[in-house]
């Protein structure tokens, strides 16, 4: 009977262990892989644990426009991972036409240190914009403070500076918002317009959480999400 017992037990804790690993919402896709990625209805989804000093992160997508992540990350410095949703551009500045961005997530408050943020890189990946649209905890913009901005319908604090590799132009919105669009077209013509590169062509917009820590496990759930135009 002791045997059986134990039997029965070891069950019930794998059985609750499986539950945990699985997320409830992954009806289509789900990944534990650090590098995990995902392609459906032109968006690539990508796991994307790429620091050091990560935790376990887990990806989940019903959809492209409807996906998430559970992540344990300790509360130590450095940023762990940059899950996020992908959509290529491939046209120049000039010539670039309507380009939006709508998306609306469900993102922890407290305990946390992360960014939910835009990745817009040049097509050759020498420059970078990034678009904050909230922030919480220990975390900062790369670069100095440069000037305030209402552009691509919302307001910023804008930053400007270079991580070695490539120049980053950061947007950091002056309140957080956990739903919204973004013109990202009038964003890319604001930075060429002030000189800060040329008629480079836009190549990825990315969108997800710039994750630094999650201690315990948090969600960051992206509830909808399109890039059009």
């Amino acid at each position: 009977m002791r045997s059986l017992r134990l039997t029965v037990g070891a069950f019930v804790v794998a059985a609750v262990l499986a539950l945990i690993a699985t997320p409830a919402n992954a009806a289509v896709w789900w990944s534990t892989d650090r590098w995990g990625t995902w392609s459906n209805g032109g968006y690539t989804l990508y796991n994307n644990v790429w620091g050091s000093g990560f935790g376990p992160q887990t990806i989940w997508a019903n959809s492209p426009n409807n996906w998430g992540v559970w992540a344990n990350h300790p509360n130590t410095g450095g940023i762990k991972s940059y899950p996020n949703a992908t959509r290529w551009i491939g046209r120049r500045v000039s010539v670039l036409g309507t380009v939006t961005s709508n998306f609306n997530v469900s993102v922890p408050t407290s305990g946390v240190a992360f960014t939910t943020a835009y990745d817009i890189w040049s097509s050759d990946n020498a420059h970078e914009i990034m678009l904050w649209m909230n922030k919480y905890g220990p975390v900062g913009p790369l670069g100095s403070f440069q000037t305030t901005a209402t552009v691509g319908g919302h307001t910023w604090n804008v930053y400007r500076g270079s991580n070695g590799a490539n120049q980053v132009y950061s947007f950091i919105r002056t309140s957080n918002t956990n739903s919204g669009s973004v013109d990202v077209r009038a964003v890319a013509q604001w930075i060429r317009n002030r000189g800060w590169f040329g008629d480079v062509t836009i190549g990825n917009v990315q969108f997800g959480y710039e994750i630094t820590s999650s201690s315990g496990g948090r969600d960051f759930i992206t509830n909808s999400f399109s890039v059009n135009g």
